[in-house]
């Protein structure tokens, strides 16, 4: 019987298969090593881009805070001309009041009385003076009374006093208030004047 020996050719399918197995895995090593180059370089562009993006934000943040700033900035600078704006007016507006006050003032002295100083502060008047006697202190605060312009006048100091050549008088300090022209008995009429009409108006609807 004929013996054929096979191992040689076992041997060689054996390296021949070695060689494969090795093709593949250094194949596959270098299909790998592609992947991860591709995939670093790509992620690395993803990474450049989003900071490219974020150094953009950054930059319109920045613009946007220099913006809120300017327009606090106009805030504040729009507070205070509206600030300046409503003290001119309240001083304009004050203006026919301060000649009232003074004409009212002149209207009600009576004769033996004069002043020495007046200090205004809102509504409020100090009266500082001097007069012949105290039934003219009485005599000028009835005259107060009186007047549509001014109103509560309450004496908070009066003294006796001589001068130098012998004639008595009192010194006196008044506090007055100032009526506003909204405040006026005549203004008040013409407000209830005008109410009574808007019910009867309603009332004829």
């Amino acid at each position: 019987m004929t013996r054929i020996n096979l191992l040689p050719w076992r041997e060689l399918l054996r390296k021949e298969r070695e060689r494969e197995f090795y093709s593949i895995a250094g194949g596959a090593a270098v299909l790998m090593l592609l992947v991860i180059v591709y995939v670093h370089f790509h992620m690395s562009g993803v990474i450049e881009e989003q900071n490219g993006r974020n150094a953009y934000l950054d930059g319109q943040i920045k613009k946007v805070e220099e913006q809120i700033k300017k327009i606090k900035s106009l805030e504040t600078e729009k507070a205070q001309l509206l600030a300046r704006m409503k003290v001119i007016e309240e001083l304009q507006g004050q203006r026919p009041q301060m000649v009232h006050l003074f004409d009212e003032l002149v209207k009600a002295l009576p004769d033996g009385v004069y002043f020495t100083s007046i200090k205004q502060e809102g509504v409020s008047v100090v009266i500082e003076g001097i007069a012949q006697s105290n039934a003219r202190v009485s005599a000028f605060m009835r005259n107060i009374d009186a007047s549509h312009w001014l109103a509560e006048p309450r004496l908070n100091v009066i003294q006796a006093m001589d001068s130098k050549d012998g004639q008595k008088g009192s010194k006196f300090i008044l506090n007055i208030k100032e009526v506003m022209e909204g405040e006026t008995p005549a203004s008040e009429a013409a407000a209830k004047l005008k109410a009574v009409a808007g019910k009867a108006g309603k009332a004829g609807k």
